[in-house]
């Protein structure tokens, strides 16, 4: 996945840890030849490349993920949606590099677009799925998040309750450190340039993911445009957010979740993050200040 993993945890008795740093190497190792967009051999690769009707037979973890990632687009009202590798890589932030030319890019924004709900065809008994319409899947908002449950699952195999797990910057937490101390981890200043915290989450069992605007973006015309895209409009997104911080059960469903409301943004996320029980930290940009809004979840601590 580009990136680093990670895994913190306190566990009494004896333990294999050289078994154990293999497992938690075939975890991730796993996700990224399954679900990579960055790996032309990827399973989700290979699908990309099929024609519409063509089925294909994926890993049981891939279709989760798939099956996950539609659940979220339709809680979210299309907020979240899987089906932008088109997007991704006509701006620049896909494998290719580079940057579309502004016909390319205005094609994109005014064409019909289907869904991932409207375009994939799951054969849950054959385990298999194929394209209704041509679409390129793009899975970096969420496989980051179900690679850190996999490492999370590694340590629960081996007997470790107490654990911090992390892919960059999406944790997952269980349990806590000696004396009841519960795991912190930091909230980045969404400052391009500087890693700098801004504040500390205290967590409960469950998953952590960030999404922002700072660490990739491009500048086109005097502007700047941040990786994440808006599925609605068929840009990137601008909509003032700097960043969304969301504590879910699971780090996938944290992952997929702080894409969503990013994109919902200031005034629509706040009420979506609310009905679905997910404490979230929005951080706003408004005239040049940052803004903190957080909304309480049903289970997480701050």
């Amino acid at each position: 996945m580009g990136t680093r993993y990670r895994a913190l945890f306190y566990h009494l008795g004896t333990l294999d840890e050289q078994d154990l740093a293999r497992q938690l190497r075939i975890a991730v190792e796993r996700v990224d030849q399954q679900m990579s967009n960055w790996r032309s051999d990827s399973d989700l690769m290979r699908f990309n490349a099929l024609q519409p009707g063509v089925w294909m037979t994926l890993p049981a973890e891939l279709l989760w993920v798939l099956q996950t990632a539609i659940q979220v687009s339709a809680e979210s009202g299309g907020a979240f949606d899987i089906a932008v590798g088109d997007l991704v890589g006509a701006w620049g932030f896909g494998p290719q590099g580079g940057l579309a030319d502004s016909a390319q890019r205005e094609a994109l924004r005014d064409q019909p677009r289907a869904s991932a709900a409207m375009a994939l065809e799951f054969d849950f008994q054959a385990g298999r799925v194929r394209k209704r319409f041509p679409v390129h899947l793009d899975l970096s908002g969420i496989a980051k998040g179900f690679g850190v449950d996999q490492l999370a699952r590694s340590l629960e195999d081996h007997g470790i309750h107490d654990y911090l797990v992390s892919i960059d910057g999406e944790f997952r937490a269980r349990g806590g450190k000696p004396g009841g101390h519960p795991w912190t981890v930091a909230i980045e200043r969404p400052q391009e340039g500087i890693r700098q915290a801004l504040g500390v989450l205290q967590m409960g069992d469950g998953g952590l993911a960030t999404s922002g605007d700072y660490r990739h973006f491009h500048e086109l015309g005097g502007a700047r445009y941040a990786h994440t895209m808006d599925p609605r409009h068929g840009a990137p997104l601008d909509n003032g957010v700097a960043s969304v911080s969301v504590l879910a059960p699971t780090c996938m469903l944290a992952d997929a979740w702080a894409t969503a409301l990013m994109v919902l943004g200031a005034e629509c996320g706040p009420a979506m993050a609310r009905k679905h029980g997910l404490s979230t930290l929005f951080l706003l940009r408004e005239d040049g200040d940052l803004r903190q809004l957080w909304v309480e979840g049903n289970s997480m601590r701050r």
